[in-house]
């Protein structure tokens, strides 16, 4: 979920100003984000991208909060896909390998599923001890993982989501070696055994060793100014993607923390991002100054791309 902050408040600034341009146009050159999509379709809650095979992307938030908007594969304009239940509003997106689109209610504490070639979402996860959920990331096997902030509270925890053998499907909060802050963006290794979370109140960047409902080894992979992280993703590569809010880049660094660059986008917002196009390698990012999509291309295909596709 993005911060906000007094000093950022709404404001389409010059973003408006900005001319949506194809995608197309910037294919061949790494590294060079594009605006996509016209400032305004979405509301200052965009975020949650995800992309599926067939290369369309889904973003939460529309027009009008509780909404997911579909950018068509070689697209420059949203269309509406659809609208959740009253009152629920969405903040993230997934995709596991079946094709199952996957939402993150942070309103009314659910987890939606949307079966591929639906429309319609149905709670898959509810419960009242969370506090959102905010995002979300999947496993191999389809285990869920949630970031779970108290904004207030500048604290967090994981929550791990997965079905049990009778079917049913059991969440609880994972035991961690340490005290979190506000856990935001979340991401997995390419094998699946290390945890990536974002603590936007400390803008520190963490891995943990998957255990079970444990989370253990935790170490601290890179600290950037305090509320400066939001969303974030991993290649196949093992690199991770991390969307700086109110700095305008995406930071590409190593799992070691060593950043290899910043990648300098067309606004100073960026919520989350997802890795999607034919080959993976074309990553979208939610804009919250401007409420538009841009995306550029890089040279691996993201994880979670890799998993749809039943690679990883």
């Amino acid at each position: 979920m993005a911060i906000t902050s007094g000093r950022n408040f709404w404001c389409l600034c010059s973003s408006i100003l900005l001319v949506a341009t194809p995608l197309a146009a910037a294919e061949t050159r790494l590294f060079d984000s594009v605006q996509v999509t016209p400032a305004s379709e979405y509301t200052f809650g965009i975020e949650g991208p995800a992309a599926d095979l067939d290369g369309n992307l889904f973003v939460v938030n529309l027009g009008k909060p509780g909404t997911i908007g579909k950018l068509p594969a070689g697209g420059t304009a949203s269309e509406l896909f659809t609208t959740l239940p009253e009152g629920s509003v969405g903040n993230a997106i997934r995709f596991d390998r079946s094709g199952t689109m996957f939402i993150a209610d942070y309103k009314k504490h659910n987890i939606f599923a949307i079966p591929k070639g639906a429309t319609e979402p149905a709670v898959w996860f509810h419960s009242d001890e969370m506090n959102q959920p905010n995002d979300i990331t999947i496993a191999r096997d389809g285990t869920i993982y949630a970031s779970d902030p108290n904004w207030k509270g500048r604290e967090g925890h994981i929550w791990r989501i997965a079905k049990a053998a009778d079917g049913s499907v059991q969440g609880q909060v994972m035991s961690a070696p340490r005290a979190m802050g506000t856990t935001n963006g979340i991401d997995l290794s390419p094998d699946g055994k290390t945890l990536y979370v974002g603590e936007s109140s400390s803008g520190q960047i963490w891995s943990y060793a998957i255990s079970g409902n444990e989370l253990t080894a935790a170490r601290l992979v890179k600290a950037f100014q305090p509320d400066t992280v939001d969303g974030l993703r991993t290649d196949v590569a093992g690199r991770l993607y991390v969307a700086r809010i109110l700095k305008g880049t995406i930071a590409l660094m190593k799992p070691t923390g060593a950043v290899e660059r910043e990648v300098p986008l067309r606004a100073k917002e960026p919520t989350n991002l997802a890795f999607g196009g034919s080959d993976g390698k074309t990553v979208f990012v939610s804009q919250r100054q401007g409420g538009f999509i841009e995306a550029f291309r890089t040279d691996q295909q993201g994880r979670e791309h890799c998993l749809q596709r039943g690679r990883c």
